[in-house]
């Protein structure tokens, strides 16, 4: 992965505000990983031996692919003499990731590091660029971690729910605070990364905000729905699941992305990406998506619908539960706002200006000269 370069735009500031959003986002994130290993616990106390050890490993499935990606940037911005706490030696940074711990040591630098530069009222726009480095790389993290843990946590609680009946408050708790986890990780993230890149206009706050947030929301919800039913219709189905995993996987290796300087953490990365493709679209390489998007939301939709339909006819049974009638229209609802969100924030309220953006592709100029590692993330 090529050096960073700071590059700065006129006006963007690290502010008390987005301090305040990367602190909540701390918190959001200790909830969720703390709730699901409460409601592991709860499992195995309750002999429920395979819920728990799935709960479990999906927290452990994020937390190493994050530490892994964690150690790998801090150590490129080390050797490029970047921007990494001075004090952490390489065997403090084997050490901190090999604990698991790596996440919380960034949070903390951050807020550390930002809190400074916010009481000193140091104004020049290197400082504050150079957080929004170290904010970005942050919600990247966050965004795997939300992909690979609180996504398939919701699913695998929803289906115990609908599936075995099995109820507690905990695992509400756990639901609830994943799903904030996904809305707060899939904008701030998206947010951070656009702060972050001069060649792209901000995102603004307010109205375009919230219903990019209720696009995503709108879509990834009925999305969890859909899979647990054809979950529920037979566990076989995680192979169609794994299938979609596949073609998405495909799909980056196609493109070619070069995001990891080392090939297999490149084959990590687009294995994560066919991860979060199962559950939303978003650009891998910042060219033109229009098509690709539409497609992808077609055949979505298709398979949404599907899931009832097919429960419906090979477990008729499933018709006198008191869920199917509810989650038929929750499914149909939800589609229908997100895909009118979709349509809303990227014909009225997405940002334009003298530079094209990810959903009309990027500059050619803009993709023959990547420099930055933030040049090269995910344009969700």
């Amino acid at each position: 992965m090529p050096q960073i370069t700071i590059m700065t735009s006129t006006g963007r500031r690290f502010s008390t505000f987005r301090w305040l959003c990367t602190f909540f986002g701390f918190i959001f994130y200790l909830g969720d990983i703390v709730s699901d290993l409460l409601l592991s616990v709860q499992y195995f106390r309750g002999a429920h031996i395979t819920w728990a050890a799935l709960t479990l490993v999906f927290v452990l499935v994020g937390s190493v692919c994050i530490q892994i990606f964690s150690y790998a940037w801090f150590k490129d911005d080390k050797e490029n003499d970047e921007v990494v706490d001075k004090g952490l030696s390489t065997s403090d940074l084997i050490g901190i990731h090999l604990l698991q711990i790596g996440i919380f040591t960034r949070y903390y630098h951050l807020l550390k590091k930002s809190f400074k530069t916010l009481y000193s009222g140091k104004t020049q726009e290197v400082e504050h660029s150079r957080l929004f480095a170290l904010a970005t790389d942050l919600s990247m993290l966050r965004m795997f971690e939300t992909f690979l843990e609180s996504v398939p946590q919701l699913i695998l609680q929803v289906y115990i729910i609908l599936e075995h009946n099995h109820r507690s408050n905990l695992q509400y708790i756990s639901m609830a605070v994943s799903f904030v986890n996904i809305a707060w990780a899939t904008v701030d993230y998206r947010r951070c990364l656009r702060r972050s890149l001069p060649h792209i206009n901000e995102m603004p706050c307010g109205i375009p905000t919230a219903v990019y947030l209720f696009y995503k929301i709108f879509t990834i919800t009925p999305r969890i729905l859909s899979l647990t039913l054809f979950i529920m219709l037979s566990p076989l189905s995680t192979l169609a699941m794994a299938l979609i995993w596949l073609v998405g996987t495909i799909w980056a290796i196609v493109e070619k992305t070069d995001f990891c300087m080392s090939p297999v953490l490149e084959q990590l990365y687009r294995a994560i990406v066919g991860v979060i493709l199962v559950f939303t679209f978003f650009n891998i390489k910042g060219v033109k998506t229009r098509v690709p998007m539409t497609v992808y939301y077609i055949v979505s939709v298709c398979q949404n619908l599907a899931a009832p339909i097919l429960l419906y006819l090979l477990k008729p049974e499933s018709e006198r539960t008191d869920y199917f009638v509810p989650i038929i229209f929750f499914i149909l609802i939800t589609n229908s706002l997100g895909l009118g969100f979709l349509g809303l924030y990227y014909s009225l309220l997405h940002p334009r200006g003298s530079v094209a953006d990810e959903i009309d592709g990027i500059e050619e100029l803009k993709q023959e000269t990547k420099s930055t590692r933030l040049d090269r993330f995910l344009q969700i």
